[in-house]
């Protein structure tokens, strides 16, 4: 069916009436004209007041009592507290190839515990004492040394202390006791490492003072040091009676040809 074109048009219009119509209903055209209208003008900015330098404050000398005007005025400065810590002490070694540890043997060990009990049972009773051999742990890595449990409980002190350890030459290093874990822990890394203490030696600890112990080392390869130190001393003497031999030699060469030059001359 074809709608004329008058027809279409009357709809048009009476359609746009109808829109027109709800449109001032909804008061969209005040809507519309309101968001239009220009936004309010702001407020001119304030000016800030220029700062007026202030200046400098009189210098007054403080009224002092007649008694300390010839003395120096006392400064309440807060002074840095000195450590109660005591001081480290530095140890010049390189660090030892873990890698390539050496353990000593059943038989190695087992013999150098022998020579220290007897060590031990030469000592005055009248100082207790007791024999440890070391492990990889107390030489190498962690450096940590534990002692036999009720000889601490019954000899050593009752809380966390430093002790001494003397060597058999006199040198004393300080190492730090743990009570709470029955062994030295600070201090003894050094004492190892100045002594080149392995495994499988073994020391005798001797308590002289609450405080002290006196060290003595059995060496778990004693007998290799000696056997070598013999083999150098004998290559040595046999070095020695080599260079008499080739001077005797050098010296008797001249005067044999001098012999026979004055026998020469005698015919």
């Amino acid at each position: 069916m074809v709608i004329s074109k008058s027809k279409y048009e009357e709809i048009r219009q009476q359609r746009l009436a109808e829109n027109k119509k709800r449109m001032e209903e909804l008061n969209l055209k005040k809507l519309s004209d309101g968001l239009r209208t220009p936004s309010p003008r702001k407020s001119p900015m304030k000016h800030a007041k220029p700062r007026v330098p202030r200046l400098p404050a009189e210098l007054v000398t403080v009224r002092r009592s007649s008694r300390f005007s010839d003395k120096p005025p006392v400064s309440y400065k807060e002074m840095a507290l000195e450590s109660m810590e005591r001081p480290r002490r530095s140890y010049s070694y390189q660090r030892r190839d873990l890698l390539n540890r050496i353990y000593a043997s059943d038989e190695v060990r087992a013999y150098a515990i022998d020579r220290a009990e007897k060590l031990q049972s030469d000592l005055e009773s009248d100082f207790p004492s007791f024999v440890k051999p070391m492990l990889q742990s107390h030489v190498t890595g962690g450096f940590w040394l534990g002692l036999p449990v009720q000889f601490c409980k019954d000899h050593l002190p009752s809380r966390d202390e430093y002790i001494t350890l003397v060597d058999e030459n006199g040198d004393a290093s300080e190492t730090k006791y743990l009570v709470q874990k029955n062994g030295l822990s600070g201090g003894w890394r050094g004492f190892a490492i100045d002594h080149q203490l392995v495994d499988g030696d073994a020391l005798v600890f001797q308590l002289v003072s609450p405080k002290e112990f006196k060290v003595f080392i059995i060496r778990a390869n004693e007998d290799e040091e000696k056997e070598n130190d013999q083999e150098d001393n004998e290559e040595k003497e046999n070095d020695k009676e080599e260079n008499a031999d080739d001077l005797k030699n050098i010296d008797a060469t001249p005067l044999d040809n001098i012999a026979k030059r004055t026998r020469a001359s005698r015919k």
